[in-house]
Parts: C-alpha cells; sequence; structure tokens
C-alpha cells in the first residue's frame, strides 16, 4: 500500500509537471502544502466527487490561489470529472484549469481565488453561512447542516489587510467549524518574508479569539492529525500554524522563492523525482496511488448517509425541509414576483417624496417578510444606510438564528464575506455603506460579478448631495467604475418606485450581482403609466415626451431626473420638443434590443444632455460628442446640498443655457 508521502508527492509530482508544461505557475506552494492537503482530503474531507454540490459538504478553500495545481490535483486524483488532459491543459485558453481556481470552471472549486486574503475572507462567509443555516433549520436529533470550512492560506493572505477584517468577525461570532491552515513557509514573491513581515501571527489570532495551535510539522502526518482533531473540538475558530518548506523535494530550489512563481525546469524537476523516489513520468500516476486516492465511493456514502437523515428530517419537519429545499437551490418564493410588483403598484400610487434611502428600507420592510433567504448587514452604517427593516435580527454567537449581520467598520471583509455567503447557498446576502466607501470594498465586487453570484451591494449618499461632510465623503468616480464592471448591474434610482423596482430586479437576478444606489436627500416622486412602470426594469425608458419628435434629450439618473423634469417643463413653455429619458441602470439598457434603444434615444436625435452628480465622462456613449453632460469634473466641496448644487451647475438654469446652445447653434 502507497505510503502517505508517496500519496502527497503524487500532488508534487503533478504540479510541478503542469507547471513547467505551461511554462507558467507556481510549484511551491502545492509541493509545500501537499502532505497537510493528503491528511485533510484523505482523512477529514466531507464530499463527493459525484456530486460535487451534495448539500452537506464540507467546504474547501485555496486562499493562495496562485498555488492552483494543488486543488487541481486533488479534484483530479480523487475522482472529480477533471482528467488527466484537463491538467496538461493547465493555463490554457478556455482549459478547466485555469492559473488561479476560478468557481464555474473546474467541478469541485467552490470559489475564485488569487486576489490574496479574499479566499479567507469567502471562507469566513462559507462557515457564517453554515451556523446560521444550522440555527434555522437544525432541531433536536436532526442536525442536516453540520459541515466544516477548511482553508489554505500563505503569508500573503496573512498581510493583507482584508484578513484582519475577517478574522476580528469570525472570532466574535464564534465559528468554530472554521479551520485555517496557515502555510507558514517564510517565502514570498520577492524572498524572506522577515525583511517585511515579523508580526506575532499566533498571538495576533489568539488577539482575534481564534484557537491558535503553533508549530505544526506541515510535513508530518501525525502532528497535522492531532492538530485537525484538536480544532474540530473548539467552539472557537482554529489557526494551525504550518511549518513548511516551499518546494519541498526540489533538491536546489527547495526554501527559496525561486520556486515559488516559476517553473523548476527540466533539469530541477529530474532531480525531484529523483530525490522524493518518484519513479514515474510526466503526468504518469501509479493505479495502487490513483485506488488509495479515489474518493468516489467514500463520497457517495456519505451523501447517501445524508440523505437518509434529511429524509426522516423531512418526515418530522416537512415544511421545514421543503423550505430548506428551495432555499439550497437558489429559488424564490413562487409569490414573490406578484406580491413584489403589487408592492411597486402601491409605491406608485401613494407617490411619496421621500429619500431613495428611506424607500429603500420600505421595500425591505415590503420585501423582508417574503425572504427568510435575506441575510443583510451594514459596515456601521445601519442608521444612515437603513438596511435594518421590522423583521430583521442580529446574528450573534450565542444565537445564529437572525438575519442580519453587524459587520463593524469592514467594507472590504463585508463584501467578500458575503461572496461566501452567497457561495454556499441558502442566503440572498446584502450589505450596505456609503458609496464612496465602496473603493475599500472594489475588488470584492469584482470578484462577485467575476463569480456570476447574487450579491446585493447598497450603497447610500450618493453624490454632492450627502452634502456637509464634503469631499471626503462625496463620491465622483464611483458611480463609472461600478458601471464599467462586467456582469455588475447598477442602479440608481429617481424615486420610491424605481427604487423598489431596483430591489425586486436585484433580488430576482440569479446569474450576477447588483449595486443599488440611493441618495440621502429627499427625491420627488415621478408620475407614470403602468407601461413605464414595466419598462423601469429595462434600465432606461422615455418618463417624459412631446408631441412629434423630439429636437432635444435631457437623460439622468437619480436625485438629477428630477431637474430635468424641472427643465423639461421651462423648455416646453419655450415652445421646445424635449424628451426626458430616466436611466436607473444603464447596466441594464445596454443589454437591451437595438430597437427598444433606437425607441427611447433615436439616433436622428443627436441634440443630447446627460445630467447627473457623478464623474462627467461617463456619459459621452450616450449623448456623442457633439451632446453635452452637466456633471463632475472635480471633488466636491463642504457645504449644504442646495449650496453645493447650484455652485457645480446642477441647476434649472444651467440646464436651459446648455440647452440653448445645442439647439441655436
Amino acid at each position: 500500500m502507497p505510503s502517505r508521502r508517496e500519496r502527497a508527492n503524487a500532488i508534487r509530482a503533478l504540479s510541478m509537471d503542469a507547471v513547467q508544461k505551461a511554462n507558467s505557475g507556481h510549484p511551491g506552494a502545492p509541493m509545500g502544502m501537499a502532505d497537510i492537503a493528503e491528511v485533510l482530503w484523505r482523512d477529514y474531507l466531507k464530499h463527493n466527487p459525484g456530486n460535487p454540490q451534495f448539500a452537506d459538504r464540507d467546504r474547501f478553500v485555496m486562499s493562495n490561489g496562485h498555488g492552483s495545481m494543488l486543488v487541481y490535483s486533488l479534484l483530479h486524483l480523487t475522482g472529480y470529472d477533471l482528467g488527466i488532459e484537463d491538467l496538461k491543459q493547465f493555463r490554457q485558453l478556455h482549459s478547466r484549469t485555469p492559473g488561479h481556481p476560478e468557481y464555474g470552471y473546474t467541478p469541485g472549486v467552490e470559489t475564485t481565488t488569487g486576489p490574496l486574503g479574499q479566499g479567507l475572507a469567502n471562507a469566513v462567509g462559507f462557515a457564517l453561512a453554515e451556523k446560521v443555516l444550522a440555527a434555522q433549520f437544525n432541531r433536536d436529533g436532526h442536525s442536516i447542516v453540520d459541515h466544516y470550512t477548511y482553508v489554505f492560506l500563505g503569508d500573503g493572505c496573512m498581510m493583507e489587510g482584508i484578513s484582519h477584517e475577517v478574522s476580528s468577525l469570525a472570532g466574535t461570532l464564534g465559528l468554530g467549524k472554521l479551520i485555517a491552515f496557515y502555510d507558514d513557509n517564510g517565502i514570498s514573491i520577492d524572498g524572506e518574508v522577515e525583511g517585511w513581515f515579523t508580526d506575532d501571527t499566533p498571538k495576533r489570532f489568539e488577539a482575534y479569539g481564534w484557537q491558535v495551535i503553533r508549530n505544526v510539522d506541515g510535513h508530518d502526518a501525525d502532528e497535522i492529525k492531532t492538530a485537525i482533531d484538536t480544532a474540530r473540538k473548539s467552539e472557537q475558530p482554529t489557526l494551525i500554524c504550518c511549518k513548511t518548506t516551499i518546494g519541498f523535494g526540489s533538491p536546489n530550489k527547495q526554501g527559496k522563492e525561486d520556486c515559488h512563481g516559476a517553473p523548476l525546469g527540466a533539469d530541477e524537476i529530474a532531480l525531484t523525482r529523483a530525490a522524493l523516489g518518484w519513479n514515474h513520468g510526466p503526468f504518469e500516476i501509479p493505479a495502487e496511488i490513483y485506488a488509495e486516492w479515489d474518493a468516489k465511493a467514500a463520497g457517495a456514502a456519505a451523501e447517501a448517509a445524508w440523505n437518509e437523515k434529511f429524509a426522516a428530517y423531512a418526515a418530522a419537519y416537512p415544511t421545514l425541509a421543503s423550505e430548506f429545499e428551495r432555499r439550497i437551490k437558489g429559488e424564490l418564493p413562487s409569490d414573490f414576483a406578484e406580491k413584489a410588483a403589487a408592492y411597486i403598484a402601491e409605491v406608485a400610487e401613494k407617490g411619496e417624496t421621500i429619500a431613495s434611502r428611506k424607500a429603500s428600507q420600505n421595500a425591505l420592510n415590503a420585501f423582508g417578510p417574503l425572504l427568510p433567504e435575506f441575510l443583510g448587514g451594514s459596515a456601521d452604517l445601519a442608521g444612515s444606510n437603513l438596511t435594518l427593516w421590522k423583521g430583521c435580527r442580529g446574528v450573534s454567537a450565542e444565537d445564529a438564528s437572525g438575519n442580519y449581520m453587524f459587520y463593524g467598520v469592514r467594507e472590504f471583509g463585508m463584501s467578500a464575506i458575503m461572496n461566501g455567503i452567497a457561495l454556499h447557498g441558502g442566503f440572498v446576502p446584502y450589505g450596505a455603506t456609503f458609496l464612496v466607501f465602496m473603493e475599500y470594498a472594489c475588488n470584492a465586487v469584482r470578484m462577485a460579478a467575476l463569480m456570476n453570484k447574487r450579491v446585493l451591494f447598497v450603497y447610500t449618499h450618493d453624490s454632492i448631495g450627502l452634502g456637509e461632510d464634503g469631499p471626503t465623503h462625496q463620491p465622483i468616480e464611483q458611480l463609472a467604475s461600478l458601471r464599467c464592471t462586467p456582469n455588475l448591474n447598477t442602479w440608481r434610482p429617481c424615486d420610491a418606485v424605481e427604487s423598489a423596482v431596483a430591489w425586486k430586479c436585484a433580488i430576482e437576478r440569479n446569474d450576477g450581482p447588483s449595486a443599488l444606489i440611493f441618495s440621502r436627500q429627499n427625491l420627488p416622486h415621478q408620475a407614470r403609466s403602468p407601461a413605464q412602470i414595466a419598462n423601469i426594469a429595462r434600465g432606461g425608458y422615455v418618463l417624459k415626451d412631446c408631441a412629434g419628435e423630439p429636437e432635444l434629450i435631457l437623460i439622468a439618473t437619480g436625485s438629477e431626473v428630477g431637474l430635468a423634469m424641472q427643465a423639461c417643463a421651462k423648455l416646453s413653455e419655450q415652445g421646445r420638443r424635449v424628451r426626458v429619458v430616466s436611466m436607473p441602470s444603464t447596466s441594464l439598457f445596454d443589454q437591451q434590443d437595438a430597437g427598444y434603444k433606437q425607441a427611447v434615444l433615436p439616433i436622428e436625435v443627436g441634440a443630447r444632455i446627460a445630467i447627473e452628480a457623478a464623474h462627467a465622462d461617463f456619459w459621452y456613449k450616450y449623448v456623442g460628442l457633439e451632446g453635452r453632460t452637466i456633471g463632475m469634473t472635480s471633488f466636491g466641496e463642504s457645504a449644504p446640498a442646495p449650496a453645493l448644487f447650484e455652485h457645480f451647475g446642477f441647476t434649472v438654469d444651467n440646464v436651459l443655457e446648455t440647452a440653448a446652445e445645442l439647439l441655436d447653434a
């Protein structure tokens, strides 16, 4: 029977062979962490290669995602639908083994990692989702939610600031089923980390409230097993500090940065094979080692055992079981669309002039009771973001059955944790901060879009209209950044009706994230027909039209729609034919067919003015080089909102003057 070291050497061989064939990659981490992975995956990990989506599987995250060949090797060896030819296509176009693990490309990969630290943050999200879901569904004698989250991470993850944010929260929430393996090899791209990373990492995590297991020999299976056994008994998250040698087995490159991010080279691979006693050719794995790694039968048995548990649960709690299945599938309640539409009609009839952040809270109060899968939150701004609704109950270490997270001042951590929650399944997460502080979390927003997950990012205080807090808090370029992010639907509604529609569309979207942008100041209600309300979901629509073909089109979003409507009234009094287009979501408008876009913005009408209290340059794609944009080309100022709007030209008079320049030229 192959020894543990021989089984681990299969990982090392596949990793160095794939990197060498691609002439690109990172062999060091997979070779260094192979022994840890062998113990974890063969002795502990509950998973089913025949069904990577098995509901109660353990989650495994490779936060140091540059070591992706470790994950691919494990998936291949244990029997996932990832063949040896897939490994040979490592880092090639359209392969199932991209340079960093990507969710949706490779069966068994739980999340996209690569930006360091975010895999750890996702893992916190996985563990949090497990704890909350267990508290909501488990009953005495029926533990249908009972799994661990394991995460590998390296020095780079530890140095990234997000690791502080999420690890602090994980300790506070008592996420005992989160077990992290710190690959403490002392090497990063630039060399030995002691020149720039001398933190006492164990003490740091102990301060967060983690159980810390120190000085584990990452190449000693017995020590690794003892550490995992200890970790699984803890009610707190556990950090297992593993001393490893990067590039283990390479006679001339192990322990050095040379093997971190480059192929070993053919000569060194030959020496490594000899040093490891691996007498097999490239991509050759002996049948007896495959047999030892094969987890298909054990995985099927684990899932069958869980199915029996779930059947007993369903017999005892049929309503809960049905609800659990619905939520795990990511399906919304069957009556949601109808009830949400009815609420939108009520809002339209009521016609309130309120801030869109308040309209957002009203929508949450309407939709929240319909959606037990909601798991909301805010980065210490609940009273400003208005993300708390009447049915909110906070999640805590002692009682995790709630539906609201107090994330603290952790915008980046919150956003990446939400990604993990969405990936875990069973929840629709939303979280909020001020729009300007989206910058702290930008890369997590990008990752949600890259992974096509339903995550709802709520941003309030959307413009210079927030007033006296000044330019540090007034967003300018953030809207353009969000709108330019592929697969992210960005909304900036102009009143309560558009706000409710934005929430409904974001909730119903199951193939990507949405950013919902709301105002601090009150916004006037805009009258609409049922057909216009229906067209809000298309991202842009004609809010106010004229008789005959328009000679001028005003395009606006958010608070500036009201300004456009006022200017339209004045221009109409002057005999001008003016159309007002409200465009709450340029992302969705751009997805419409050419006929619809032509009907809203006819190409024949070249006189166009876009009005938005955000970066002006974005709007030239809609107004053309001959059109005009009334927007921001500088940072803001500290003053009351009305003074700021006048100072920066967001006035009826300025719109009229700009229109005259266009129409009388």
